[in-house]
């Protein structure tokens, strides 16, 4: 009989997850996966037909760890500044799974930074419809343009280059989203991309003269 496999699946994806967040995507080697389990290679070319298979695991579990990260957000007093707080917590104690997600070039394994987006609008759109009083595509927008922000926070914070506290980066949040969505309530056609552009930056002149 062919021995027993020792370590399922699901044991060697999370060891592939540990190494990910120690070490980083590049570390995530059959040799150092092993390691980490005290065995030799051979379980891993058990389940998984190369690294590359493995290293598809441990993106979707990533994405799983960063979901809920978002959804605790969505239970917070404010929801959309919930989520806005943990996506920078996901920054610094996930840095990592963050550059995983958010900065590794996309692959047959990996999946892009805007998958990651999708994933994060389509949790959180419902709750600024209802919140905002906003229709779907206008949600969209809006969480597109606060999440390019929180992008370029977290990109500063797991790159060891962010110089704002936490306290500045939430406050920098709360501005740009109050101010964001005055602007899709204030300006039709804004969402749509349809709107007189000369005549909105016009009228914002006159107004501060």
């Amino acid at each position: 009989m062919p021995p027993k496999v020792k370590f399922q699946k699901e044991e060697i994806v999370r060891a592939a997850l540990d190494v990910v967040r120690e070490k980083g995507l590049d570390a995530v080697t059959a040799r150092e996966v092993a390691s980490k389990l005290h065995v030799s290679t051979r379980p891993i070319f058990t389940w998984f037909a190369s690294m590359e298979q493995l290293k598809g695991e441990v993106y979707a579990l990533a994405k799983e760890r960063y979901r809920e990260y978002i959804e605790r957000g969505l239970h917070e007093q404010i929801p959309f500044l919930g989520v806005w707080q943990q996506y920078i917590r996901f920054a610094k104690e996930e840095r990592e799974l963050y550059k995983l997600l958010f900065l590794t070039k996309p692959s047959a394994a990996i999946g892009s930074a805007t998958d990651a987006l999708q994933l994060s609008q389509d949790l959180v759109r419902e709750s600024l419809m209802r919140i905002y009083h906003l229709d779907a595509n206008t949600a969209d927008c809006y969480f597109r343009d606060l999440w390019l922000v929180a992008f370029s926070f977290g990109t500063l914070i797991v790159t060891d280059d962010c110089p704002y506290s936490d306290q500045e980066i939430f406050s920098i949040g709360a501005e740009i989203s109050l101010s964001v969505c005055r602007a899709f309530k204030e300006i039709p056609g804004l969402a749509a991309n349809n709107y007189d552009r000369n005549a909105v930056f016009s009228q914002l002149v006159e107004e501060a003269r």
